[in-house]
């Protein structure tokens, strides 16, 4: 149902009137949501911020942290910026890069497919809502390769 929730996502996005200069996605599973946002309401400019904070099912850091390379701000300077993620849990990660942007764009939202009841950030743009622990495709199968001293995903 990615297809039909990306699309029915960006909709609500488009319905709205907001229309933003970039989509900044929140890696990893926040890639697959930002393509296809930028796809479906014709924004080529994405971006890419990489945050830890799950180490496990269920288990995650105390704080999220931002990892290298972080955007530079110039390159943000003055834009609306769409931040897309898969899943607002907790909401810390949303609420980092939404702060990290809100001192340097013209206007920040979130759009996330999947909302959780406790997260700290209200995102504008939510496919659907649940207290649930969400399977998604991409990354309920362990990796293929292995790699030493990795973190677990969710």
């Amino acid at each position: 149902m990615f297809g039909q929730a990306s699309r029915e996502l960006a909709q609500a996005v488009a319905d709205s009137g907001y229309r933003p200069d970039l989509i900044l996605s929140i890696a990893r599973g926040g890639l697959f949501v930002a393509g296809s946002l930028g796809y479906a309401l014709d924004v080529k400019n994405l971006h890419v911020m990489n945050v830890e904070f799950y180490t496990g099912v269920d288990q995650r850091l105390d704080m999220p942290v931002m990892l290298p390379p972080v955007p530079n701000a110039v390159d943000l300077s003055g834009a609306r910026v769409l931040v897309a993620d898969d899943v607002a849990d907790t909401g810390a990660t949303l609420k980092l890069v939404r702060d990290f942007c809100a001192d340097h764009v013209a206007d920040v939202r979130c759009a996330v497919i999947y909302e959780k009841p406790r997260s700290a950030v209200r995102c504008e743009y939510v496919w659907r809502r649940t207290d649930r622990w969400i399977n998604f495709p991409w990354s309920t199968l362990p990796p293929v390769v292995q790699r030493e001293n990795q973190v677990l995903d969710a």
